[in-house]
């Protein structure tokens, strides 16, 4: 399973890839996130860690990060994984970045629908907030 959401933002990727660096303070723009942290380097094979609103803590590693391009994260927990992609592709426009959650394993089935749904509607809500964020100049605080 997995939901997928894009928006166009009026600033270069390098900006929007500022934000992401920036992991312990993603949930001052992605209201899915209540903490989150990183053990070191924003950078392939680093470990961390995301406390959803409602749910228990789960560790992230971060599988792949492509400086001003994209990062990807896996969260699993027994019988169930997610991957988060987010990738920045520069326009005319700015940034189209795309967030991405892919759920596989043998409770996918269950979970995905669990988790999937709330996804499908908050996924463009932290676009949005993303990119008011971006839009604005200022750095996470």
């Amino acid at each position: 399973m997995q939901v997928e959401s894009r928006v166009t933002i009026a600033v270069p990727p390098e900006k929007i890839f500022e934000i992401y660096a920036d992991v312990r303070n993603w949930k001052t723009w992605d209201p899915d996130t209540k903490e989150s942290s990183i053990d070191g380097p924003f950078q392939t094979g680093s470990k961390g860690k995301i406390t959803p609103p409602k749910g228990i803590t789960v560790p992230m590693n971060f599988v792949s990060v492509v400086p001003n391009k994209s990062f990807t994260v896996e969260s699993q927990i027994p019988f169930f994984r997610m991957v988060f992609e987010h990738e920045l592709n520069a326009t005319a426009a700015g940034t189209e970045v795309v967030h991405r959650v892919t759920f596989s394993g043998a409770l996918s089935f269950l979970l995905g629908r669990i988790v999937g749904n709330p996804l499908r509607t908050g996924l463009p809500i932290t676009l949005a907030s993303l990119k008011r964020l971006a839009e604005s100049g200022r750095v996470a605080a």
